[in-house]
């Protein structure tokens, strides 16, 4: 699914990114941790196609349409409601039956009672919820998730525990984390960058 050979991100002078080597098969759970400025979120914008790589080889077995993405901002409209936001995405993705899966999701995560309230309004772990639910709206092969439990409630983070264990049975998982026993069960590929 994920090959990857001295992938380098370089910006300026600085090599953010320097010669990395990953596999990971379809199927597959890579947990990518480091300090704050090792290139976690650069790696997962690389594998989301937001960002090029300076050097090397990086294959994806799937394509881009079929990738699911939460970065550190939410990528939500914050003037629409939930589920104005999941309807935008829902058509822009031409995802089938997608009034019962925008209405699971919701529920799922526990934004069901706020569908009709502005993003504007909601606490910053509302937003993060929000924003899973748009990732996993098209039913992706494989999921970029940067920092997933950052600004989440313990309520919310109990529901992404539960979600990325369900999840790790059935896609592509790449998950960068400041909390990696959180998912180290999961695991089957570790990247601690440096």
């Amino acid at each position: 699914m994920i090959r990857a050979r001295s992938l380098t991100k370089r910006f300026g002078e600085h090599d953010v990114l320097d010669r990395i080597d990953v596999d990971v098969p379809a199927g597959g759970f890579l947990l990518v941790t480091g300090r704050n400025g090792s290139g976690k979120s650069t790696l997962l914008r690389l594998l989301a196609g937001l960002s090029a790589p300076t050097g090397g080889e990086l294959e994806l077995g799937v394509e881009r349409a079929a990738i699911g993405f939460v970065g550190h901002e939410p990528l939500v409209y914050r003037e629409l409601t939930a589920l104005e936001n999941l309807e935008l995405y829902g058509r822009l993705y031409r995802v089938p039956e997608r009034r019962e899966r925008i209405g699971m999701l919701l529920e799922r995560f526990g934004l069901w009672e706020a569908r009709h309230q502005r993003v504007a309004t909601y606490s910053q772990g509302m937003r993060q919820r929000l924003a899973l639910s748009r990732a996993l709206l098209h039913d992706p092969e494989l999921l970029l998730l940067d920092e997933p439990f950052a600004g989440l409630d313990r309520e919310g983070a109990d529901l992404l525990d539960e979600e990325l264990s369900e999840l790790a049975r059935s896609r592509t998982l790449v998950v960068s984390s400041h909390q990696p026993e959180r998912v180290a069960a999961l695991a089957t590929v570790r990247l601690e960058l440096t």
